[in-house]
């Protein structure tokens, strides 16, 4: 017996300096499994499904052909396949069904697309029943309705219509005047810059000119000798770009614009077009952002027939959503608005009279997915069932009555058939990687499509929690997630790293898979490291007052919520208080080094990637939303800048840019350096030449691997 105890304690010893060999149960995560640019995240991603809808009938696009799958069976039915689909000359023409549409219920018709070209082929007949090239479009909106494509090529907009024709629609394109692009700098829901009329008849589209903005001097290194590349950039306070909407009519080849009047300080977002095409309706507001205003204007002249709609407020009013025309009566339509203090549903008739507030309550509408239209109710996205959860549900457009969808759980999002009487509900739970239901939505029954297997079955897994804490005010809960490594010890204290975004809309934490616990911190949770993400006052999906909370004071209340974090990290006992860290990206970069110069010696290592510095280099329609002018609010950005505190740097900072960012532009970054050299302190410095505000591909890899090591080096 004595023998074997003291055999057990030798190897009890060796197995602390030589652990066994990890078993087929305890896989470790690299990067290139974890990250999006790495060579094997395919193959760690939960199982998917694309699909679309033919009219009511539910179409799968795989990568070789594209079918019908019976929602009620889950059967699969080949109605195509590539390998059978030539072009002119007999060679296969098409890659990947993927982006199959089928544009038309009733005709056996789908929709394929290359660089080429564009085909209409009938899977019943298996031909072609039309094509059109498409070769160096960018920008491009294809309309069903007439075939026709608007597209960008060399600065010029262009319509080709449905036999082939093409028209260029303008000359003076360039860099400076901008045309059927996203313009206000994708703020306000824009991502696009040409709207087809519901005939397919008019076309309406952006010009932006911008010809008074400010150039940023971005270089490009290239070039044989570094060349200058700048970007129409304008900063918070300065001169903006202007804005006109044109409207083009395919019939008779002109061209009007909308007389909007002066565009000056201005922004038009949100186009709608009436059911009958001949009025187009977007949302107008002030450049102070806080006096909103619906107009309508005839499409024929351009002429503004009507202001039916009108909303102001003390600090700001965003406009995220086009108005939606009821389809079974013209003459109404759905706006959405968080006037009451939370985006919700409401039903107007044309000429402006509020007809019913159709939802409302203490929770967010996300997304208005359509209708059904048999039984006349609308289907929408929200996080009724809590702040933390996106659930589907069918309004009842006469009594507001709300009918659950789903299961009541997880992140939700559909997408619904022709008609409305079905949804396609693809949703996730914290310990769900994905499940994929077909639902009516008259009666909410469901047939499953798709059980996503856990990708991730075999390694060493970290335990995500989920919970709350009070805000600073006392009295705000505020959601966290804790990601604790696999083989957690709660007698052992652990290095801790605080990741965060804090800004508007976002938010990092929900009832998603693991929480919706980013691949990075699975990683460092791997190395040893407990992380630690919280929502703050400011983010999305709680409320206007939740998110105006930091208006004019960008980060300040911000830092008030992440530093009661820090205090509940504090009473945790497996917590290194000693060994605490900080990182962030873009607006988590702004905070990261704001918390570790408000309160220095709190964390001991920081990496802050793209940070904003002061908020006076920000552009306009952001930055202005949420801190008024440097001019108008002298004080707010005073208080806000991280310049003067550069010299309150303590501990390990790594900062992180792109060098040819164009959101958080290089100016940020190299003058916080200059004032820290001013100063004394000594953060680090790198930088991704030729990239922008985020890096791609299997830079990123590049990128995680080196804020990892960061933290590797300083913090643990």
């Amino acid at each position: 017996m004595k023998t074997n105890r003291i055999a057990a304690a030798l190897l009890g010893a060796l197995l602390q300096i030589h652990p066994l060999p990890m078993t087929a149960q305890d896989k470790l995560f690299t990067l290139e499994d974890l990250n999006h640019g790495g060579n094997n995240y395919h193959n760690l991603r939960p199982e998917n499904m694309s699909l679309t809808w033919w009219g009511d009938c539910l179409m799968y696009q795989d990568v070789e052909e594209g079918g019908l799958l019976d929602a009620k069976t889950g059967k699969k039915t080949a109605v195509f396949k590539l390998e059978h689909i030539k072009d002119t000359a007999g060679n296969a023409c098409f890659r990947t069904a993927a982006g199959a549409l089928y544009p038309y219920p009733g005709k056996t018709w789908v929709l394929l697309s290359n660089n080429r070209m564009r085909m209409l082929y009938d899977w019943k007949q298996k031909k072609a029943v039309w094509t059109q090239g498409c070769e160096g479009e960018t920008e491009a909106d294809w309309c069903a309705a007439s075939k026709a494509v608007a597209f960008v090529k060399g600065a010029q907009l262009y319509i080709t219509d449905a036999d082939g024709n093409t028209r260029q629609l303008t000359t003076d394109g360039s860099r400076d005047i901008v045309y059927g692009q996203s313009v206000h700098r994708n703020e306000f829901g824009i991502e696009k810059g040409t709207f087809w009329s519901p005939d397919g008849q008019r076309l309406a589209f952006y010009r932006m000119d911008q010809t008074m903005v400010a150039d940023y001097p971005q270089v490009d290194i290239d070039t044989r000798e570094a060349s200058y590349a700048p970007d129409k950039y304008p900063m918070a306070g300065m001169t903006s770009h202007k804005v006109t909407v044109g409207i083009h009519h395919l019939k008779d080849g002109s061209t009007v614009y909308l007389k909007t009047g002066d565009p000056t300080d201005r922004y038009f977002t949100n186009i709608a077009w009436a059911p009958d095409a001949k009025t187009v309706y977007m949302f107008e507001l002030n450049r102070d952002q806080n006096d909103c205003r619906l107009t309508g204007y005839d499409a024929q002249t351009g002429e503004k027939v009507a202001e039916i709609y009108r909303e102001t407020d003390s600090k700001y009013v965003e406009p995220l959503s086009p108005i939606t025309f009821l389809p079974w009566n013209p003459g109404l339509f759905i706006l959405q608005s968080q006037r009451d203090g939370y985006n919700h549903l409401y039903l107007y008739n044309i000429k402006g009279e509020l007809q019913k507030q159709l939802t409302s309550g203490r929770f967010v509408v996300s997304a208005l997915l359509g209708f059904n239209t048999k039984r006349k109710t609308a289907i929408i996205r929200s996080n009724e069932a809590s702040p933390i959860q996106m659930n589907l549900y069918a309004v009842d457009m006469k009594t507001g009555k709300r009918t659950p969808l789903d299961n009541g759980k997880g992140i939700h999002n559909g997408s619904l058939s022709e008609s409305g009487e079905w949804l396609v509900d693809k949703y996730t739970e914290p310990d769900v990687p994905r499940n994929i239901d077909a639902v009516n939505t008259a009666n909410g029954q469901s047939k499953r499509l798709l059980t996503a297997a856990d990708p991730w079955k075999g390694y060493a897994v970290p335990t995500y929690e989920c919970g709350t804490i009070k805000a600073a005010d006392g009295t705000t809960d505020l959601y966290y997630r804790m990601v604790k490594p696999a083989r957690f010890d709660p007698g052992k204290k652990y290095p801790t790293v605080v990741y965060v975004y804090g800004g508007p809309h976002a938010h990092n934490v929900d009832a998603g898979w693991h929480y919706s616990s980013r691949p990075w911190e699975t990683y460092m949770a791997q190395k040893g490291y407990v992380l630690f993400i919280l929502d703050n006052r400011g983010s999305e999906n709680r409320g206007r007052d939740f998110e105006q909370a930091t208006f004019r004071r960008l980060g300040q209340i911000e830092m008030k919520d992440q530093m009661k974090g820090v205090e509940f990290l504090k009473s945790l006992p497996h917590i290194d208080t000693g060994r605490m860290g900080v990182h962030g990206w873009s607006y988590g970069g702004y905070m990261t080094i704001s918390l570790m110069t408000h309160y220095p010696g709190v964390f001991k290592t920081g990496v802050a990637g793209g940070p904003v510095i002061d908020w006076k280099w920000y552009e306009v329609m952001y930055g202005e939303r949420y801190m008024d002018t440097p001019e108008a609010n002298p004080e707010g950005y005073a208080e806000t800048s991280l310049i003067p505190k550069a010299k309150d740097l303590k501990g390990k900072l790594q900062i992180i840019t792109g060098y040819n960012d164009n959101t958080v532009v290089p100016q940020h970054c190299l003058s916080f350096l200059k004032a820290c050299i001013e100063a004394g302190t000594q953060p680090d410095f790198f930088v991704y030449p030729g990239e922008g505000h985020n890096m791609r591909g299997h830079q990123s890899v590049h990128l995680h691997e080196r804020i990892t090591q960061y933290f590797e080096d300083y913090l643990k």
